[in-house]
């Protein structure tokens, strides 16, 4: 259905203004048909000097805690929002049972690369200077969020800062030039959408970016001290192969990066749980890979 549908007008639109425009409507109406909100979330608007969010905590859920998941959403840098993934960190706030702080980075074209970067690092500090010790922080994201979650935790430890208690990937974007992905959709076609119209998208944020600048090609000089990952893909998308070059890559420089590819699902399938029971299952498996990876206590969360 994805494939007949929305994965058939994404290299169409193209990257204008106006296809901007399109993509983001296209985009917020698919999260808010295949996503399930919670009843009873509450969710608490940030603006504090430079940064930008909101806190989503699901029913239930306590925000005075020492512990919370450091969110950072997906939008090939230029989509999306934290309300267009607000049911999604909602669900991932029910199952950990953690408060969750989803920042509001600057997109591309408005804004382009450093910006993301320079917000997702203002939110970082802004948490510690709130009061959370980074152990007791989760650092999440997903597609280009995953991208930037992996750069946060890589460039904190190699710059020998305390970094979060563990990272969670879904669907990270690695490789910027979407070279690892256009192999991959050499053997099977991405339902969502093309390597090529993908790079397109991206590029609208790191054209002007050094390609070897450690937020666009990962650094893993650090890896060794970096928190343990979980990162999961579907098997049906493209950047499957980036999810399984991060792992590689992660495991080689003496860090722990525990990969699940999940056989048949589309990008981001998680945050859909209306597509399939796959979306909650997935939620359920980053709850365990916390359990046994942090000291945080609270870890008892469900799917309702």
């Amino acid at each position: 259905m994805t494939r007949v549908g929305l994965g058939s007008v994404t290299e169409r639109i193209g990257t204008g203004r106006r296809g901007v425009r399109a993509s983001r409507r296209m985009i917020a109406a698919l999260m808010a048909a295949g996503g399930r909100m919670p009843r009873g979330t509450t969710v608490t608007p940030v603006r504090d000097g430079a940064v930008i969010g909101e806190w989503v905590c699901a029913p239930g859920v306590d925000r005075s805690g020492p512990q919370a998941v450091y969110f950072l959403h997906g939008s090939g840098y230029v989509l999306c929002s934290p309300a267009t993934h607000r049911s999604f960190v909602a669900r991932l706030s029910q199952v950990t049972g953690l408060p969750c702080f989803v920042v509001d980075y600057r997109l591309a074209p408005e804004n382009r690369f450093p910006a993301a970067s320079d917000d997702v690092v203002a939110g970082w500090r802004w948490l510690i200077d709130s009061g959370y010790a980074p152990s007791d922080l989760v650092v999440a994201g997903d597609s280009a969020g995953g991208h930037l979650t992996a750069a946060l935790v890589l460039n904190l430890a190699a710059d020998g800062e305390p970094g979060p208690a563990a990272a969670v990937m879904f669907s990270p974007v690695v490789d910027v030039t979407f070279g690892l992905a256009a192999r991959q959709e050499r053997r099977r076609r991405d339902p969502l959408i093309t390597a090529a119209a993908a790079r397109e998208l991206l590029d609208l944020y790191t054209r002007d970016a050094a390609p070897d600048d450690r937020w666009i090609e990962l650094d893993y000089r650090g890896a060794a001290a970096a928190p343990p990952m979980l990162i999961q893909a579907g098997g049906a998308e493209m950047l499957s192969a980036d999810a399984r070059h991060l792992a590689t890559r992660v495991v080689a420089a003496g860090g722990r990066a525990d990969l699940e590819i999940w056989p048949g699902q589309m990008h981001v399938f998680q945050a859909l749980p209306r597509l399939g029971p796959e979306a909650d299952a997935a939620l359920l498996r980053v709850r365990d890979f916390l359990r046994k990876t942090t000291s945080t206590p609270r870890l008892q969360g469900d799917i309702r």
